[in-house]
């Protein structure tokens, strides 16, 4: 994507980027309120040594000092460029081998809550059951009872294939009740309630058959309570460790960022890889820093942006014994100060423009490691929250209040409830509040102009340069 498209996608309209003076196109930047150039190439040239001396001015004067750009490319034959590369290539061993193990273990999380999906769906039933043990016989549901009886004869009696099952007594001793007497028995929660359901059954039934379904009625009981605490113990055991291993993932996705901050470093830029600055059989390589100082006035930041263009000979230099050789860059310096009057929201645009160059540049495998945790679904975070053991606070009617409504989460500042215009600013007061923050602008601007003078006529004069 093209810096100017950046530009515009980030509020900065086509009158305020800035053309380039005496050539066709544009420069990439906003139109700045005033700016200096500076083109120094000798050949003895210390690439150090003017951005040293231009930082230190800016912290000087301004209140703030950040970093926003610090890329390089350097040509494919040259010494600079294989060291590089082999530093890339260790770092990017590393990043696989993180991301590998990642992938890895979100597939087991893929797993692990399939599983307690299903825990969960047995242990409704069994809820159910429980809950309908608390009321009269008569009076007790039978559609979970029914549910865990068929698990019960299918999965532990072997179901019609055992000839000791319920099934299997009814087709091979010609028990033909049996499974009708066994499905449509209510829950018991003792055995006492047992004995009372079979002497209810023994006026009208054989008591063979009777005597069999008391046998099958306790197994059932004794296995429905049982395997009740054991899916609870075995949850909670896989929600523990569910967290934990939630927890590995994050760590090592914790571990994998700086390294895919030192790629992103290491990465060569494009732009300058394609410019016939850089040619591949020379020894040369281009970087690029930009630095940004601030003065702050409430909402009006008087800004200062250092952009720095190397093209230099770098060369492999041993400075003493026992360290590891390290290029010295000796070439030309090109460095350019633009004077800006930004709000907040101007700053914060801009900050993530730079942004968005790095992610274009190297793109965010961060982003799909998340991605793949949100396809989880709900489930992932319900669990989480029920391992650590968070309770879910009911919203009370004072904060369901005071949070956004739908159409102001969707439209944001261009919408504006009734009651919030009734009882916002007025606007003179919203004028008289626009003419300071004018105001403060003007001020800071006009100081941040005057530094950025100062600077670049203290930069020329200390290194010997003709100025007036």
């Amino acid at each position: 994507m093209d810096r100017s498209q950046l530009l515009k996608e980030f509020g900065f309209n086509e009158e305020e980027c800035e053309v380039i003076k005496g050539e066709y196109g544009k420069t990439g930047f906003p139109e700045p309120k005033k700016s200096y150039h500076l083109y120094w190439e000798i050949y003895d040239l210390s690439l150090e040594e003017p951005y040293y001396w231009i930082l230190h001015q800016l912290k000087e004067y301004f209140q703030y000092v950040e970093k926003l750009e610090d890329s390089f490319a350097a040509s494919e034959n040259s010494a600079f460029f294989g060291v590089t590369q082999q530093r890339l290539g260790a770092q990017q061993d590393k990043i696989s081998q993180f991301l590998a193990t990642t992938g890895k273990m979100i597939k087991e999380l893929f797993q692990m809550v399939r599983e307690l999906r299903i825990i969960d769906e047995r242990l409704d039933y069994y809820q159910e059951v429980e809950q309908q043990c608390h009321k009269l016989v008569e009076q007790r549901s039978k559609s979970a009872e029914i549910t865990l009886k068929g698990l019960f004869v299918d999965l532990v009696q072997g179901g019609g294939k055992s000839a000791a099952s319920v099934y299997g007594m009814a087709r091979e001793l010609e028990f033909i009740t049996l499974p009708d007497l066994f499905f449509d028995a209510p829950p018991f929660k003792d055995g006492a309630e047992i004995d009372q359901h079979i002497q209810s059954l023994e006026k009208n039934f054989n008591l063979n058959v009777t005597r069999v379904l008391q046998r099958h009625l306790r197994q059932y009981m004794e296995w429905r309570k049982r395997t009740h605490q054991e899916h609870g113990n075995r949850r909670r055991f896989q929600l523990a460790y569910l967290l934990q291993h939630f927890e590995i993932i994050k760590m090592y996705v914790n571990w994998v960022k700086p390294y895919l901050r030192h790629v992103s470093k290491l990465t060569m830029k494009g732009k300058n890889m394609s410019s016939a600055d850089l040619v591949s059989a020379f020894e040369g390589s281009m970087l690029d820093i930009e630095l940004l100082g601030r003065k702050t006035n409430g909402q009006a930041h008087g800004c200062l942006l250092a952009t720095f263009n190397y093209r230099t000979r770098p060369e492999l230099k041993v400075v003493q014994e026992g360290y590891q050789r390290g290029p010295v860059h000796i070439g030309k310096f090109e460095m350019t100060l633009r004077v800006y009057g930004w709000n907040d929201q101007q700053l914060e645009n801009y900050r993530k423009l730079k942004e968005k160059e790095t992610i274009l540049l190297m793109g965010d495998v961060s982003s799909s490691v998340e991605q793949a945790m949100e396809s989880l679904g709900k489930e992932l975070d319900h669990y989480l929250e029920e391992a650590r053991g968070a309770k879910k606070q009911v919203e009370s009617p004072a904060a369901a209040s005071a949070s956004p409504s739908l159409a102001e989460r969707f439209f944001g500042d261009f919408y504006s409830s009734k009651s919030k215009k009734a009882s916002g600013p007025s606007a003179r007061s919203l004028k008289k509040e626009a003419q300071e923050t004018e105001e403060a602008l003007e001020k800071v601007v006009s100081s941040a102009n005057l530094t950025g003078f100062n600077i670049y006529k203290n930069f020329k004069k200390a290194h010997r340069m003709v100025m007036w």
